[in-house]
């Protein structure tokens, strides 16, 4: 078959195709419209049905009005199709849980809404980071996957990582332009990758699925004496969140309210903005803020989904010791950058690079680790001591 026809350019082609498509599909060859503002001509041969109903589609015309109303109607369909596609696959994986505890005799099956809140909630999250530019397309399906593990194990879990997520895009994009001129790495919205969503959200994953594993998904209160290891998973995680979240606050809030130079927190020297292992005070209030603010969601969701806590050790200590993590998370990143991070002043450009070239003043720092890295091991230290030190200092 052989068309030859004109459209006009000004009409979205994916508007015309998809206005047409279930005519064609069922066998309805479209003819060519002619009218007189034409700007495009095709002579096209093909022989397949399929794409010469795609071609035939891409042909036709609307008006302006037809073409927004056509979007509009796409885009509700397609939030339809998540959600239904979600309620099903909440409720396949609802039936599963249902036969493996029937059979296992001990596990308890997770409800249909938690599956159904653990798929459907951390998928409008990364969508909506996707769109804008916080995450890319590989750290949204890696925000996807900890998202999920996270909600499915504790409700809790999940509201100190929307706290983490939430404020730090917020403040990742806050000052964008004066950040760009100190920081050579600079990307709007941050678009962050898969590696780096794995190094901040890796450890709190893995320790949500351990939990899973020793007291199954749900909310329990932090509990020392009555339940050691899942207590002791649960202030690890909140101790992993709340690093990666001091850590970013300091970084991202300290250069633009700061009014002096950062310090090498090694040698306490002034050293320009942007170099790895500097700090200012305003930076260090502000990694102790956002543990503070991990904490506060974490127990808030305790005081709402607990039904025991009059029965347990006081919870409010959770605030107190995911500021502290914030603020330890900050300075042990901080340490490590200022040792095994590159750090050096590129006179081509003006800014602070973490790489060697013939135009770079080294300030401190060996090129052994780049920034995941060194977010990855702070994030595991504090995971590691917070629990010991809660425990011994533990009101009860």
């Amino acid at each position: 078959m052989c068309v030859y026809t004109r459209f006009e350019a000004s009409v979205s082609p994916f508007s015309q195709i998809c206005t047409h498509v279930f005519e064609v599909l069922r066998g309805k060859d479209t003819p060519a419209f002619h009218k007189e503002r034409y700007c495009i001509n095709w002579t096209i041969s093909v022989n397949s049905r399929w794409l010469r109903g795609y071609l035939l589609c891409v042909c036709l015309s609307m008006t302006p009005d037809q073409d927004l109303l056509l979007k509009e109607s796409l885009k509700m369909m397609t939030d339809m199709i998540i959600l239904c596609a979600t309620l099903a696959l909440s409720l396949f994986f609802w039936v599963l849980s249902l036969t493996i505890s029937t059979y296992s005799g001990t596990l308890q099956p997770v409800s249909p809404w938690r599956w159904l809140f653990s798929i459907l909630v951390p998928l409008m999250l990364t969508s909506r980071a996707l769109k804008r530019k916080s995450l890319n397309y590989s750290g949204a399906l890696g925000a996807l996957l900890v998202g999920f593990v996270l909600t499915m194990a504790n409700y809790s879990f999940f509201s100190s990582l929307l706290a983490f997520f939430l404020t730090s895009s917020k403040l990742t994009r806050w000052g964008g332009a004066q950040k760009k001129r100190i920081d050579a790495d600079y990307k709007e919205g941050g678009q962050r990758n898969w590696i780096q969503v794995f190094c901040n959200g890796g450890v709190p994953t893995e320790l949500a699925l351990l939990y899973m594993i020793e007291v199954g998904p749900g909310e329990i209160p932090i509990d020392f004496s009555k339940q050691y290891t899942a207590s002791w998973m649960c202030l690890s995680l909140l101790g992993a969140l709340a690093c990666s979240t001091g850590d970013t606050w300091s970084s991202e809030v300290g250069p633009m309210l700061s009014q002096s130079q950062p310090r090498l927190i090694t040698t306490w020297k002034e050293v320009p903005a942007g170099t790895n292992g500097g700090v200012t005070t305003v930076g260090l209030l502000a990694s102790f803020l956002g543990g503070l603010t991990v904490g506060v969601a974490y127990y808030v969701t305790q005081l709402l989904f607990v039904g025991d806590l009059n029965m347990a050790d006081p919870q409010w200590p959770v605030m107190v010791y995911a500021g502290m993590a914030g603020l330890l998370g900050s300075m042990l990143d901080s340490f490590l950058g200022a040792h095994m991070q590159y750090s050096g002043f590129d006179a081509s450009i003006g800014k602070v690079v973490s790489y060697e070239s013939a135009t770079t003043t080294r300030i401190c720092g060996k090129p052994i680790l780049d920034n995941n890295a060194v977010n990855l091991f702070t994030s595991v230290i504090i995971a590691l001591v917070l629990p010991g030190l809660a425990w011994g200092m533990w009101p009860r």
